[in-house]
């Protein structure tokens, strides 16, 4: 898969479109750039983009943002409801796949440094990229704002880390980093800029000092009154939703606002979103309200209605959420091929995709079938004193075909991994004694593999054994496939782990290997030909 890295750059212009459709066109133009967003604000006189590449890439794109920007922007006639430090305020650099946070704090020095040579302004790192403990945090760094620019860099604290540290009125300092996906989320108050700042100063984490610390975790946050949709908001900044969830910021603050008798009318996301914030939200209400919900799809639009996502806007998930956005990350994975594809590839003159990767497609196929049977009896009258035994099994099912089909790519790589280790060069014994390692480094991977997609599978059978006695009759053959492709697979991923153990040399690992693998076999045998026992005596 391809390495991508995501860059947020925040501009101090929100109201010329002109500037904004500029900066855009600087982006979009950069080879191997792919502009996912721009969210302009006229109350906060700021846009946000948002766009990914690889770490090169981003590094350019940024580059001609803040060109086109250093021509157009000028700060001296800056005013807007967020706080700013420069025309290109922030500029944070964000791991989405096959990167590391330390390749963006590379990123973030490689721009800092190109920027202050370019430009010859004053540049600031922050976030995991700061090279003080003082400057870590973003609102530290910006304290005092554009305006108090000019007497902070006589200050030999303040001394840029890229760049002169000299006013540059029209430009004024910008400040790059790397973090985690950081969420924009804003709440909107009917109310005054003042109450949804006093509600914003309770739930930050800095809270009203050292003295008040407010309740929650890797939050920031400020109220504001937006004019352009009449509201007031307190905005929030969530900088590790695994921290501090999207749904806990939400809650809190119409906790605040229920004791203030203030009405909550929805919420907004500024920018993207990562996927499992959203799941993690759904599965929360889901839980506190006692609902059903199974699908990915149903469960986006869930979080949507409960948090009032769209009051301000159309909330598009293909627009918002960065998984729908980046189109390529899925991009030659063997389970986003279509099902000819696939075949045509299984039967190409190549060592894998294989056995293996074909035993957890026909798994993923037989999960499926489990919860397509309890699809066909959940929510229809005939079965309905069943809903509460149905509603419990179907889950395990639709965890699992999406959990094995993660397996078809799992496996290819394991033995991808071991071939590499075949190529290796054996001039020298150093270099021998080094194959050999790697070799049984990606043997125990070729093993780990198919025996983690038995043991996912075993955890099927209890819910199958069910399924047949209370599903749908009518989908009786339905749960006869499945119990026997989950058993295929199981006897794929022995067949598997047998023929890669034979070449292991840690002996306690082979002689456990292939015990457990037995067993699950064994299992698979017994529960498949229970589950068929089950479904010929159902009429």
């Amino acid at each position: 898969m391809a390495r991508l890295v995501e860059c947020v750059p925040n501009f101090s212009e929100g109201r010329d479109q002109q500037v904004i459709d500029a900066i855009s066109a600087a982006i979009s133009g950069t080879a191997g750039c792919s502009l996912l967003d721009v969210d302009p604000g006229a109350s906060t006189n700021r846009t946000v983009y948002t766009f990914v590449g690889s770490p090169e890439a981003v590094v350019e794109g940024a580059l001609s943002a803040a060109r086109q920007a250093f021509s157009l922007i000028d700060m001296t006639k800056h005013s807007g409801e967020h706080p700013r430090t420069g025309a290109l305020d922030v500029c944070p650099f964000i791991p989405v796949q096959n990167v590391s946070m330390d390749d963006c704090v590379r990123c973030a020095e490689e721009f800092g440094r190109k920027l202050a040579e370019t430009l010859h302004v004053p540049v600031y790192l922050y976030g995991e990229a700061a090279r003080l403990e003082s400057r870590r945090n973003l609102p530290s760094v910006r304290a005092g704002e554009y305006e108090a620019l000019p007497d902070k860099l006589k200050r030999e604290e303040w001394a840029p880390d890229f760049g002169p540290a000299s006013f540059v009125p029209s430009w004024g300092a910008t400040v790059t980093g790397a973090r985690k996906f950081l969420i924009a989320y804003n709440v909107n108050l009917i109310g005054t800029k003042e109450q949804a700042h006093r509600i914003a100063l309770d739930v930050r984490e800095q809270g009203r000092g050292k003295q008040q610390p407010g309740r929650l975790q890797k939050v920031q946050g400020l109220g504001w009154y937006l004019d352009e949709a009449n509201v007031a908001q307190v905005s929030t900044n969530i900088l590790d939703y695994e921290v501090t969830s999207l749904h806990t910021v939400y809650e809190e603050i119409c906790k605040d606002a229920e004791e203030l008798k203030l009405p909550v009318v929805g919420s907004q996301i500024v920018g993207l979103i990562p996927l499992k914030a959203v799941l993690d939200a759904a599965d929360f209400y889901i839980q506190r309200d006692r609902l059903f919900v199974i699908e990915e799809e149903h469960k986006v639009r869930l979080v949507v209605s409960k948090l009032g996502l769209d009051s301000l806007g159309p909330f598009s998930p293909n627009e918002r959420i960065i998984e729908y956005m980046v189109k390529d990350q899925e991009e030659g994975k063997l389970a986003s091929l279509s099902l000819q594809k696939f075949v045509h590839s299984v039967g190409a003159r190549t060592a894998a995709p294989g056995g293996g990767s074909v035993s957890a497609a026909i798994a993923a196929m037989g999960a499926a079938l489990g919860a397509m049977v309890g699809q066909m009896t959940y929510g229809k009258r005939q079965f309905e004193n069943l809903d509460g035994i149905i509603r419990r099994l179907i889950p395990p099912f639709h965890r699992a075909m999406n959990e094995l089909l993660r397996m078809v790519d799992a496996d290819a790589s394991a033995f991808n991994s071991y071939m590499a280790a075949l190529k290796l060069p054996k001039t020298s014994v150093e270099e021998i004694k080094r194959r050999e390692a790697a070799m049984q480094d990606g043997l125990k991977q070729a093993v780990a593999v198919p025996l983690a997609l038995a043991e996912r599978i075993s955890a099927l059978w209890g819910p199958m054994k069910e399924l047949v006695v209370y599903g749908n009759v009518s989908c009786k053959s339905d749960a006869q496939v499945a119990a026997k492709a989950l058993e295929a697979g199981v006897f794929g991923a022995y067949y598997n782990v047998m023929i890669n153990l034979k070449d292991v040399t840690d002996d306690a690992f082979r002689d456990t290997t292939r015990r457990r693998a037995s067993e699950l076999l064994q299992e698979a045998k017994d529960a498949a030909a229970a589950i068929l026992d089950s479904a010929d005596q159902r009429q």
